[in-house]
């Protein structure tokens, strides 16, 4: 891979960047990204090549990707137990598809580096008040007053810290034990004797447990098998903070490229995919596997030239296309994008992010989704790759294992008057662990691998 020639990690300042906040100590703005220049990036280029080795293979069909975590980070909802929890349910869903499915699971977070949050409306009311709007953690404060919405360049350099701390647990959680598939089948054999809704998940469990016995007997353990020891775990965020994004750039020597180092993988979101716009000028010059959110206004001919643009060559496991069209409306929209990217040859992966689409208000004004509705836009994604013969490769999922209640329905059947118990999103409403868990019934029976 070669630098492009016309390309700087700079070169985004040239063009329209939506969603940047204004801050108004421009000189105090310039110093944090000279401080963040100077500071090791948070993952490495080989790590971010061998994430686009596995996408490739599910570009494929031949691994299936999961994708999971926060809607956005929040600095005071730190520490070791969320990261371990959220940890805990992508590795209980990837095992639980990899059995199901025969085939390998990519797995990645939404984690250590999702503090950007893009928004419909520049400013926020309350009770007549009018203040910015919260932007994410990495940029400003949630409590609804004028110090805590004013944009902070400091707090590009606690986000930066938070990011480096996640993932330095992370990397400990993959390698030191924590993911042995052994005990990764003994949570889910806790969830199933406890949960009424792990009942149906009984067989399933049954069968891992003696395919583990069957492995053990024929001298497969983790000593003999490091892959029972220890799992492959990307991070990954939306890339909108361009001034954190630039900063964390790095060239590598090894291959001569460039890459973002804050996360292995990065995103462009729905409301920042302008073909002449900073945010794809910043994605189309760094090496790392992108993902391209896709809403129900996206047209065939757009996605055409953004892919064109991104990814010019085709490579295999360079773009990750995640529709995000709402139930109502994948039926209709999704398979024309589908059919054109087929036709033009090109096989990027499609994953199905069944949130954003389908979040509404409720009747006591909390936002929250759904999750028959999230069922709904999967079984459309699936049924739409069935119709068109392309492959459906992956998940993305807003949740957290924490007992929250943010989203209607689900494992805990929960109604509008549920919803205030354990609110605690600072933005989207998520899937919390029991009910993340309940999909995988549903996805049992996909056409997956």
């Amino acid at each position: 891979m070669s630098p492009l020639q016309d390309w700087r990690p700079s070169s985004w300042r040239s063009r329209a960047a939506l969603q940047l906040p204004s801050y108004p100590d421009v000189e105090a703005l310039r110093q944090t990204e000279q401080r963040l220049c100077g500071l090791p990036s948070l993952i490495f280029p080989g790590e971010a090549l061998q994430l686009r080795e596995r996408l490739a293979d599910v570009s494929r069909g031949k691994s299936f990707l999961l994708q999971g975590g926060d809607c956005a980070e929040s600095f005071d909802e730190f520490g070791q137990e969320p990261v371990e929890s959220t940890f805990r349910v992508i590795l209980q869903m990837a095992v639980v598809l990899t059995y199901a499915a025969a085939c390998p699971v990519v797995k990645v977070g939404r984690i250590a580096g999702q503090f950007a949050k893009p928004r419909s409306s520049e400013m926020e009311q309350q009770e007549g008040e009018s203040l910015p709007s919260y932007r994410g953690d990495i940029i400003n404060g949630s409590a609804f007053t004028a110090d805590a919405r004013q944009p902070d360049p400091a707090r590009l350099l606690g986000a930066y810290s938070h990011s480096a701390t996640t993932l330095n647990l992370l990397r400990a959680l993959a390698q030191g034990g924590f993911a042995d598939l052994h005990e990764v089948h003994r949570w889910t054999a806790d969830f199933v004797r406890r949960s009424p809704q792990g009942e149906r998940f009984e067989e399933l469990a049954d069968r891992i447990t003696q395919s583990l016995a069957f492995m053990e007997a024929c001298g497969f353990d983790a000593a003999r098998a490091p892959q029972l020891h220890a799992v492959e775990f990307y991070t990954s965020h939306e890339a909108l903070h361009l001034h954190y994004e630039e900063a964390l750039t790095r060239f590598s020597e090894r291959n001569g490229a460039w890459y973002g180092g804050s996360a292995h993988m990065l995103w462009l979101g729905e409301r920042t995919r302008q073909l002449d716009g900073a945010h794809v000028e910043y994605l189309r010059g760094i090496g790392n596997p992108i993902g391209v959110k896709l809403g129900p206004s996206a047209s065939a001919d757009d996605l055409l030239r953004l892919m064109d643009v991104l990814d010019p060559g085709g490579d295999p496991g360079r773009l990750v296309l995640i529709t995000r069209m709402g139930s109502d409306k994948v039926a209709d929209r999704l398979p024309p994008l589908l059919r054109a990217v087929h036709r033009a040859g090109r096989r990027p992966v499609w994953c199905c992010d069944p949130m954003h689409g389908n979040t509404v208000t409720s009747s006591n004004g909390y936002k929250t989704r759904d999750f028959e509705r999230i069922l709904q836009e999967l079984q459309g994604f699936f049924a739409a790759h069935g119709q068109e013969g392309t492959y459906p490769g992956g998940l993305h999922f807003e949740m957290t294992g924490q007992d929250v209640t943010e989203c209607r329905g689900g494992a805990q059947a929960l109604t509008d008057e549920g919803l205030a118990a354990r609110y605690r999103s600072a933005c989207d409403p998520r899937l919390n662990g029991s009910t993340a868990r309940r999909a995988w019934s549903w996805l049992f029976g996909s056409p997956t691998c």
